[in-house]
């Protein structure tokens, strides 16, 4: 079931400008941050119960994707990762294409396969 409430904008500016680029063009622009491709994640905000967007790096495997809360690799998890935590049902949009999924933290040989998958990305 899609994601419904009021949308507010990140506090970073290019990350707002991505997403709105993103979605306005169907998601045919905007498409890549550092060279590489990304996907547009929404969430609800854990304290604020507003819809949040997100340009995360696309890592897909078989029509599951990962969202890799690293920070570039900070000792400490970025704030969106905590908006999962709390409500897990997020919409997901690759290219045009958009999906409901549900997050879950993946562990142990699971998680080592989809870190591959993701610095391959």
């Amino acid at each position: 079931m899609p994601l419904s409430g009021e949308y507010e904008p990140s506090t970073s500016k290019r990350t707002a400008d991505q997403v709105a680029l993103y979605e306005s063009s169907g998601g045919t622009e905007g498409t890549t941050l550092g060279g590489r491709p990304v996907v547009i994640v929404t969430s609800v905000g854990a304290k604020s119960g507003k819809l949040r967007k997100i340009a995360l790096m696309r890592v897909e495997h078989e029509g599951e994707y990962a969202l890799v809360a690293s920070m570039g690799g900070a000792p400490k998890h970025p704030v969106w990762y905590f908006n999962l935590v709390k409500e897990p049902h997020i919409e997901l949009q690759d290219g045009p294409e958009r999906a409901d999924y549900e997050v879950r933290i993946v562990e142990g040989e699971e998680k080592a396969q989809w870190w591959e998958r993701a610095v391959a990305a």
